[in-house]
């Protein structure tokens, strides 16, 4: 039994509208724990407010935020997975369904950079990336909306064999120059290594990582907690209005290259919008965030 175009074309149309009205549950948990902890009470009221939107918005079937940011996706695909129609469509024809059928309706956020002109279409909208897993009988679809507060403050630098405390130094730069203007608290995604456009790729996947699963890498999993902790004691606060909880978590990958190190620094506002689903040869969709 063959994944088809209609499981694909359906399936991207639910993940978007998910993240579109659901924060992930790990998320909503660690907003709860970041207001207990919170210091400022100021803070802890923004925090609390956080809480009650994501479920208000959840029960009331309302978005989180007015910005839906435009769709993107990863999309993995097992090599034992068997594909029955122009999959790559299905994921584009998903979009066009959810903009005709979602309530409330969204803005109009695809935007022509020629031109500035926005609307739903565009060229090559949605944004999707694509990989292979060895051996697996289903593809795997991860949606993760990018809007202003996720988007617009990403950079990339490139070093020529850095140190840990030059990477670092990196990271913390970009957050003291974005300061409250990505909506925090946020979870970072740092990429290292590799080369320009792959290092941008493993620092936006970061972000996908839910939030508790320790680094692997014992290295990286020390410079997480610095950072946090440094990140946090700038006082920028939820929404900038100050307080002890500016991110709510990093995230740092790495890939092996040349001397010439790329490190990426990219953002997910505190909605940390993400969903997943894989579907399987035998038609089992199993969803995820």
């Amino acid at each position: 039994m063959a994944i088809t175009y209609e499981q694909v074309k359906s399936v991207s149309a639910e993940l978007y509208e998910s993240c579109l009205k659901k924060i992930p549950e790990d998320t909503k948990e660690a907003l709860r724990k970041a207001g207990e902890a919170e210091t400022n009470d100021g803070a802890k009221k923004i925090l609390s407010l956080m809480h009650r939107s994501a479920h208000a918005a959840e029960s009331g079937n309302r978005h989180v935020c007015s910005d839906a940011g435009v769709p993107v996706y990863f999309m993995k695909i097992g090599t034992a997975a068997k594909l029955d129609g122009n999959i790559k469509q299905a994921i584009s024809d998903g979009f066009d369904h959810l903009v005709a059928t979602i309530q409330p309706p969204i803005l109009k956020h695809v935007t022509n950079p020629l031109t500035n002109e926005r609307g739903y279409k565009g060229k090559d909208m949605p944004i999707v990336s694509y990989d292979l897993i060895d051996g697996a009988d289903y593809v795997e679809l991860v949606c993760q909306p990018k809007a202003l507060g996720s988007g617009r403050w990403a950079a990339l630098e490139i070093f020529s064999f850095p140190t840990l405390e030059t990477i670092e130094k990196y990271v913390m730069d970009c957050v003291l120059k974005v300061g409250s203007q990505h909506c925090p608290p946020v979870v970072i995604g740092v990429g290292i290594g590799g080369t320009f456009d792959l290092c941008a790729k493993i620092a936006k996947q970061a972000t996908v990582r839910p939030f508790g699963k320790t680094n692997p890498e014992p290295i990286l999993a020390a410079m997480e907690e610095r950072l946090l902790k440094a990140l946090n004691k700038t006082g920028f606060g939820p929404m900038g209005t100050g307080g002890d909880t500016t991110a709510l978590a990093v995230h740092v990958e790495y890939t092996s290259g040349h001397g010439f190190t790329p490190v990426a620094v990219c953002f997910n506002c505190w909605i940390n919008r993400r969903a997943g689903a894989r579907i399987y040869n035998y038609g089992r969709i199993e969803r995820f965030e």
